[in-house]
């Protein structure tokens, strides 16, 4: 079941440094959410405390309230571990298990959260999730193999199958395509597009233009000057925000004016 995420007034801190400041957003259920603005401002940032990764480096911590649902992630009954699988990650660059096969790898997450699984019902996970990612039939017949034999293009959907082994609510995707070749890019915004029917989608892109294309509400994100946090400036229809954004920076980082 996809869920709606509500971020409010969240405050993103490196140990003393306040990384991004008073972030209130609205994630709707069943869409694509892209993040842009420069480099430094904070994206990746917020989308690692929608799922709880932020906190994983020493020293990192957010104030504020992220609530999936209604419920709040960083209420102390909450366990991490269970945040992360509801909420699936992509990374930058894709990350296959080096020592594990394509089939391995698929089941990576589901063998870690320790279910004895059936082979039957290994092999329907298996099958599913890489239908759902687009590569089934590419790899289908060598799923013994390993997945680090596999194209940029084609690892990153090996990636997104495992992500979406676990059948996670949402589904986090940090600069998915910035390794890939413009076929692949095609590839993965395209399988974006078909996943949204079954997923709650935020993606950081540094390309303005994937961003007009994949997704259906921005957040723009900017810093006043170096060393100072992040914000968002502007939150809305993707739409709306390429033709006739609010806010004059919007409008010059979108026009090419800076950033």
């Amino acid at each position: 079941m996809a869920k709606s995420i509500d971020v409010s007034d969240l405050d993103i801190y490196y140990g003393d440094f306040l990384a991004v400041q008073g972030v209130n957003m609205h994630v709707r259920a069943r869409s694509v959410t892209a993040f842009i603005g420069p480099s430094g401002c904070g994206k990746s940032t917020v989308l690692r405390s929608l799922n709880r990764m932020h906190e994983v480096i020493p020293g990192a911590r957010v104030e504020g309230k992220v609530t999936v649902d209604g419920q709040s992630l960083y209420d102390s009954a909450i366990d991490p571990v269970a945040v992360r699988r509801q909420i699936g990650m992509v990374f930058q660059r894709p990350n296959p298990f080096p020592t594990m096969s394509i089939y391995e790898n698929v089941l990576a997450g589901n063998r870690l959260n320790a279910k004895k699984m059936k082979k039957s019902e290994a092999d329907d996970i298996v099958e599913r999730s890489l239908k759902g990612a687009n590569l089934w039939n590419e790899v289908k017949d060598r799923l013994a193999k390993p997945g680090m034999g596999l194209s940029g293009g084609q690892q990153q959907r090996l990636c997104i199958a495992r992500a979406i082994a676990v059948e996670p609510q949402v589904l986090l995707m940090d600069e998915p395509c910035s390794a890939l070749d413009p076929i692949s890019t095609s590839a993965i915004e395209d399988l974006i597009h078909e996943l949204k029917s079954d997923y709650t989608i935020v993606i950081v892109t540094h390309n303005m233009q994937q961003a007009a294309r994949v997704s259906d509400e921005t957040g723009f994100f900017n810093l006043k000057a170096a060393g100072q946090p992040g914000h968002l400036v502007e939150f809305n229809s993707t739409q709306k925000m390429f033709a006739n954004p609010d806010n004059e920076a919007t409008e010059a980082y979108i026009s090419g004016r800076f950033g």
